[in-house]
């Protein structure tokens, strides 16, 4: 215990300090023990007037030496000489006391032995009231009047800070749990958010966290997110603005997914998953409620989808028959990260049959071939989730995840006579004349292969993107680090 830390709480700079509580029935055990002792100053939690008979008696009922001193439990007794402290035991020992105090004979009628109980500090009735009075001065957002009459989810949603379902209130007590969750300082600015370019500090995204319904430890995830979010190569505004109806999804690798309890097994990209159903609401929240990206404004989906509530899941490492998806993308093996990716829903495709990846990947290319358009060739990206029984086809084969792009590559190239404008009856399509060599229908690295699902049905999942390439969107990958 420091000399500035005592001052601040006026200890004595020599002698014995106690803490009591009334309510404990050790403090009341060694009532007469503390008048006994010479040079106490007793500091009690919750009665100002006991312990009786003592002639430093001090009020500490708003628990400010209690914090000061860290006590945990009460009966609490610290010793001190030249400003700091030499020594301290909790409960009640009386050959303990004795041999602590130097003073013999202690207690003679008292049982030997009592532990103590918690201290006032520890109570949950405490926890947020103290929580804001130690922390509160460290953050800096505007705060909210809300009416003692109004409720608060109502508030929050007639003020426009919900996507439309019910928010936590993001009070000051729950902000400060949040950024327990990341060492980062509150004021540390985390992105420049779209389409407003307003600065988001970490306070903010733990705000937006909270809103969203994240735990603590979800935190680093959520603030990786918003870093890839927010970069020039997603291009956030941009997938805001265009009237396809695109969001942002996540995808989770690294040990951080068995940490925070993600689900990458069955209904991966559904519900019921706390993580992930948050996580990504959270990256939704800030763009929307930091970044100004609301619908029917800068928003201008004609439709939109369900995930751009939030879409995040992690991806199964363990079953997968290639390297994890962020290890692809040059996070080193054992890395947590997540990669930020533009994503229609997902469509199901189903292959109960096909057993040899040449026939699989023939399927999977079909259903890739559908995305915005099946005659319109190298504009859009997308993604493939793949499921465990269709990737147990390709680890059986011995193909890895090289192997089967280049095998999609090779059969995503598209016959220029069946896609031209007015072919097969459809006056979409690209315009007629030029080259008659095929042409590939994304571009260069234009899409993805994930893996995630339960363990039966042979059931993998199309996601459609948006526009790649200059001017649209690119996946961002970034590490997650719990420990910053």
């Amino acid at each position: 215990m420091s000399t500035e830390r005592n001052a601040a709480v006026d200890l004595p700079a020599d002698g014995l300090v106690a803490v009591v509580k009334a309510d404990c029935p050790t403090c009341r055990l060694v009532e007469p023990v503390l008048a006994a002792l010479p040079q106490v100053t007793v500091f009690t939690q919750d009665d100002p007037g006991f312990p009786a008979g003592i002639r430093d008696r001090r009020d500490d009922t708003a628990l400010d030496t209690s914090l000061a001193l860290e006590v945990e439990t009460v009966p609490t007794l610290v010793r001190f000489a030249g400003g700091r402290e030499t020594g301290r035991i909790v409960g009640w020992l009386r050959e303990e006391w004795q041999e602590f105090t130097g003073v013999g004979g202690l207690g003679a009628d008292l049982p030997e032995y009592r532990p103590g109980c918690g201290s006032r500090t520890l109570d949950p009735d405490m926890a947020e009231e103290l929580l804001v009075r130690t922390r509160g001065g460290s953050l800096r957002s505007r705060r909210l009047e809300i009416a003692a009459l109004e409720d608060e989810v109502e508030a929050l949603y007639d003020r426009g800070f919900s996507d439309g379902l019910p928010v936590v209130p993001p009070t000051p007590a729950r902000v400060l749990r949040m950024l327990d969750g990341t060492s980062r300082r509150p004021d540390e600015v985390v992105a420049v958010v779209p389409p407003n370019l307003v600065e988001a500090t970490v306070e903010k995204v733990a705000i937006n966290a909270v809103l969203a319904g994240c735990r603590p430890e979800y935190l680093p995830v959520v603030l990786a997110a918003v870093e890839a979010a927010c970069t020039d190569e997603f291009n956030a505004h941009g997938l805001l603005a265009t009237t396809w109806g695109a969001g942002p999804a996540l995808c989770v690798n690294g040990p951080i997914r068995a940490e925070i309890g993600m689900n990458w097994a069955g209904n991966a990209l559904g519900q019921g998953n706390r993580a992930n159903s948050t996580i990504g609401r959270a990256l939704q929240l800030v763009i929307r409620n930091v970044g100004g990206g609301r619908p029917q404004e800068v928003d201008r989906a004609a439709l939109g989808h369900p995930g751009k509530l939030g879409f995040c899941f992690a991806e199964d490492e363990e079953g997968s028959p290639f390297e994890p998806l962020a290890q692809s993308r040059g996070v080193p093996a054992g890395r947590s990260a997540v990669t930020v990716f533009a994503a229609e829903g997902p469509r199901g495709l189903a292959d109960q049959i096909s057993r040899t990846p040449e026939s699989l990947a023939r399927s999977l290319a079909q259903g890739l071939r559908s995305v915005c358009h099946w005659k319109l060739p190298g504009g859009f990206d997308a993604s493939l989730v793949l499921c465990p029984e269709h990737g147990r086809t390709f680890r059986e084969a011995g193909w890895d995840r090289a192997r089967l792009h280049r095998e999609l590559d090779e059969l995503l190239l598209l016959d220029r006579a069946e896609i031209t404008r007015g072919a097969g009856g459809i006056a979409e399509g690209v315009p007629a004349g030029g080259s008659a060599r095929p042409i590939p229908k994304f571009r260069p690295g234009g899409y993805m292969i994930m893996h995630a699902g339960g363990g039966a049905g042979m059931f993998s999942a199309i996601v459609g993107g948006w526009a790649g390439g200059p001017g649209g969107s690119a996946p961002v990958t970034r590490e997650v680090d719990p420990w910053r």
